[in-house]
Formats: structure tokens, sequence, C-alpha cells
């Protein structure tokens, strides 16, 4: 009953981190149901699950808080389903042995990531235009293997990609991808139905991680407009790389000396990171800062009058958002 109510409290605090980012409930709650010894197509095939109930109440926040770019999620959606239903087939067929290394390599180079890309400003280019869909199915198709593979990826993968080109805010990139999501889910469990048969899944797992997840995804969907994705996103990343690396190292009969000094150097890059988060955070806000007081003293112009005079009118940034 305890390592249920744990795995409760896991998938609640995956779901706000995933709300928050668009990305990490598969890598936070995969990396956990690794380190209790669940071989790697089951801990993928759970979550997933799992991901099905999760996914669909944050799809329904995030479109009643107005997230959602629903030409992005139907673009993006069927693309990442393919991709996953062929990563869940391939994960499932290969060993227990094999599948270890390869699970954890993938959830350690996102966590990576992650640490890479929040360290540094989350700046969008605001381009004109729209996001194509030979852009957006690739996409897709790549987000879906990954994230069954790996037993997470979905939101690491397409979540960026999506900041990058500028073409969405930040808060509807997030929605969209979380939305898509549920098909991608679904299409992953299918294939792992297929590839395993029911006593894949662990159901008592699921049902703890479907609980937290669903009492927090909605909660997750207005925090994406507060929360500092900047520092929630160095901190997941720099747990899921330490957590499995434990594996890689165990894979790689790395012992003695050796290990403690990866540890070290591994929580020294994380610490670093952490700072830099920190830094970038506080420069982007006085940036934003200095704008929103150059745009407040531009005089606007009153309608001509017959004086002849014209009032100086400051702009109001009041209702201005900050999508993090």
């Amino acid at each position: 009953m305890r390592k249920l109510l744990v795995l409760a409290l896991v998938g609640l605090a995956a779901q706000l981190v995933d709300g928050a980012l668009g990305m990490a409930y598969g890598l936070t709650s995969s990396t956990l149901l690794l380190l209790v010894g669940v071989a790697p197509a089951a801990a993928s095939a759970s979550v997933h699950l799992a991901e099905i109930g999760t996914t669909l109440a944050a799809g329904v926040a995030h479109w009643r808080f107005g997230n959602v770019d629903w030409r992005v999620v139907a673009r993006i959606a069927v693309p990442g389903a393919v991709g996953a239903f062929a990563g869940a087939t391939f994960l499932s067929a290969i060993s227990t042995e094999s599948a270890a290394p390869w699970m954890a390599g993938i959830l350690f180079t996102l966590g990576a990531y992650l640490l890479v890309r929040f360290s540094r400003p989350l700046r969008t280019d605001r381009r004109a235009g729209r996001l194509r869909g030979r852009f957006l199915g690739p996409l897709g198709l790549v987000a879906g293997f990954v994230d069954a593979t790996g037993g997470g990826g979905w939101g690491p993968v397409a979540t960026p990609a999506l900041l990058v080109s500028g073409r969405l805010e930040p808060r509807r990139v997030i929605g969209s991808v979380d939305t898509a999501e549920f098909v991608v889910a679904g299409a992953a469990s299918i294939g792992f139905l297929i590839g395993l048969g029911a006593e894949g899944f662990l159901l008592p797992m699921v049902a703890a991680l479907l609980v937290g997840g669903l009492i927090a995804a909605p909660v997750a969907a207005w925090l994406v407009r507060i929360v500092p994705a900047q520092l929630l996103g160095a901190a997941i990343g720099g747990v899921i790389v330490l957590t499995n690396a434990r594996t890689l190292m165990r894979s790689a009969d790395l012992g003695g000396p050796a290990r403690p000094a990866v540890y070290a150097l591994l929580a020294a890059a994380w610490v670093a990171a952490l700072a830099l988060a920190v830094r970038a955070l506080l420069r982007t806000r006085r940036e934003r800062a200095v704008a929103a007081a150059a745009l407040a003293a531009t005089p606007v112009p009153a309608p001509a009058s017959d004086s002849g005079t014209s009032t100086r009118i400051p702009v109001s940034t009041a209702g201005t958002a900050d999508p993090h």
C-alpha cells in the first residue's frame, strides 16, 4: 500500500512538471519504475496506459484555458501515433537485458538535453507564417518512436522543436503537445498490448500513477502560466540524468572509484546548469522589464482637437502575460 501511495505522489509530481513544461511525465515515471526493478517494456507499457487518462484530463484542462492549437494537434498526433506504435512493438520484441541499457540511455540523453536546453534563455523567434505539415509530420513520427522505446520522450522531442520554430506562444506549444499525447499514448498502449499481452501492464501501478496524474492535471494547466520553466526544466533534467546513470554504469560494469567520480561529475554539471538557469531567468526578466518600461513611456498621439494640442497617453502593460 505504501508503494502505491508513493507511486500516486510520483504521478502527481510528474503531471505537475509535465503540465508546466510540456514534457517529463513519462521520463519521471519510467525512471522511477526502472529504479525499483520493473522490466523496461512493462514500465513503458504501464506509463503509457496511465497517460491515456492523464493526457485526456490535461488536454481538456488546456483547452479550457485556451492553450490548444487544434491544427497543430491534428498534424502532429497521427504521425506520433504511428511512431509510438512502432516503438512499442520494437521494445516488446527485445529482451529485458538488452532493453534496460537502451531505455536508460534514451532517458539519460533526454535528461541531459533538458539540462542544456533550460540552462540557456528560452527565446522564441516570432516569425510570420504557420507550422507546416512537412515539419510536424516527421517531428511527430520521431517523437512518438522515442517516447515508446524510452518510456518517455514525446514532450522533450516535440516541445523544444515547436518552441524554437517561434510560430506559437509557449503556452499553446505546451497545451498542443500535451493534448496530442493522448493519441500517442493510446497507440503505444495498443502496441504494447499486442507485443506483451495484458500481463505486460502492471495495473496497480497504472492506477496509482493515473490517480496522481488526474489530480494534478487541472492544476498543471493553470501553473503553465506562472511557473518559471527555466528552473523546473533544469531541476528535473538533473534528477533524470543522475538516476539513469546508475543503470548505465551497472550495464557497463563500471565500479570501484570510477562510479563515485562519475556521480560527482554529473552532480557538478547539474549544479552548474541550475546556476546558469537562474542567471538566464533573471536576465530574461530584466530584459522584459526594460522593454515594458520603454513601451509604457512611449507617447501615443491623441486625436486632433480644436486647440491643436495632443495628450501623452501611457500604454499600460498590466495585462501582458508572461508564459513562464
